[in-house]
């Protein structure tokens, strides 16, 4: 398994992480817990030691599954998780808090089944907490051995900055694909002065870069991209587009949308690392082979100019969540 290192912290992972939200939380009812943890078992025999989850997907569901799936090799692993919802729950708003921040790591810490927590991301900016505030309870459970890393989630680049002033910031998580590409323009530039690794969540637009998923397709009632104008049918019919390109470019390469969707996020910088989430394991092997497939410079070249021809429809997220999304 190919590694990288995020930024300079000296923290190594495997090239591609997995995110494992989907498995308890967002994506429709939580899937069957054994399976589960055969393919967190699975994707660990793979070479994949970066591990993504949060206390609020489920809540708590997932963290628990993550606890005891990877204990028999939790020393062989990076496990990173978020804080900074009211209570653990993203329906009930933001809460960073320092008194809930040691709330929260408690929690996380006995449902991982571990004493430390590798990297432990702030999962969104609290507006009503000051950064340093945050920055300065990690630091403090950083000395005291309950945390590794510290990381930040969909952060703009002031919030990086304050935090990193007082807490050097291991990685910022945040949406980046080939249909979402805004943390070039101001993130890339102040993550690569401070020295700060890049984990894409969604490199694979949700799904949709897959090509499994068209305007007709019908999602879960609880599945929260019914309420995402970018997946509203009509959206995903002009975006089609965009899938139609990628499929071009993967058949005549032999190789799938998803691999190339991610090869194009592994070949941005040297210090990415894409957590795509899966619940199959076929799919886990799918993502894998991106690794194998290099990126030449002209493929870049066709792939970006191709790109630029083609307008995406429809924001990421329905207007009252973007202030907290990072827009």
């Amino acid at each position: 398994m190919q590694t990288r290192k995020l930024g300079n912290s000296g923290l190594e992972v495997s090239a591609l992480g997995l995110g494992c939200m989907g498995m308890s939380f967002g994506y429709g009812p939580a899937h069957d817990k054994n399976e589960m943890i055969n393919l967190l078992r699975s994707a660990y025999e793979k070479g994949i030691t970066f591990f993504d989850t949060a206390e609020c997907y489920g809540p708590f569901l997932n963290e628990e599954l993550l606890g005891e799936a990877l204990a028999p090799f939790r020393d062989k692993i990076v496990i990173a998780t978020k804080f900074g919802f009211l209570e653990g729950d993203s329906k009930k708003g933001l809460d960073s808090r320092p008194e809930w921040i040691r709330k929260s790591i408690e929690g996380s810490l006995k449902r991982l089944n571990t004493d430390v927590i590798d990297l432990y991301y702030q999962h969104r900016v609290d507006p009503n907490v000051p950064m340093e505030e945050v920055a300065g309870t990690i630091k403090d459970l950083i000395q005291e051995g309950k945390v590794k890393h510290f990381g930040l989630s969909e952060a703009g680049t002031e919030s990086i900055r304050r935090a990193h002033a007082v807490q050097p910031v291991t990685a910022l998580q945040s949406e980046y694909s080939l249909w979402w590409r805004t943390p070039e323009e101001e993130i890339f530039p102040t993550l690569e002065e401070l020295g700060i690794g890049f984990v894409p969540f969604s490199p694979l637009g949700r799904g949709f870069l897959t090509a499994k998923i068209d305007e007709n397709t019908q999602f879960d009632s609880t599945d929260f991209r019914n309420t995402l104008p970018r997946f509203a049918p009509e959206a995903r019919k002009t975006n089609q587009a965009f899938v139609d390109l990628l499929g071009k470019m993967a058949a005549d390469r032999g190789v799938t949308n998803a691999q190339i969707a991610l090869a194009w996020n592994l070949a941005q910088k040297p210090w990415i690392v894409p957590i795509p989430g899966t619940t199959k394991l076929y799919r886990l092997e799918e993502n894998l082979g991106a690794l194998d497939l290099k990126l030449s410079a002209e493929d870049l070249s066709e792939i970006n100019e191709a790109a630029s021809k083609i307008t995406i429809e429809g924001s990421r997220y329905p207007e009252h969540l973007q202030k907290i999304a990072g827009k």
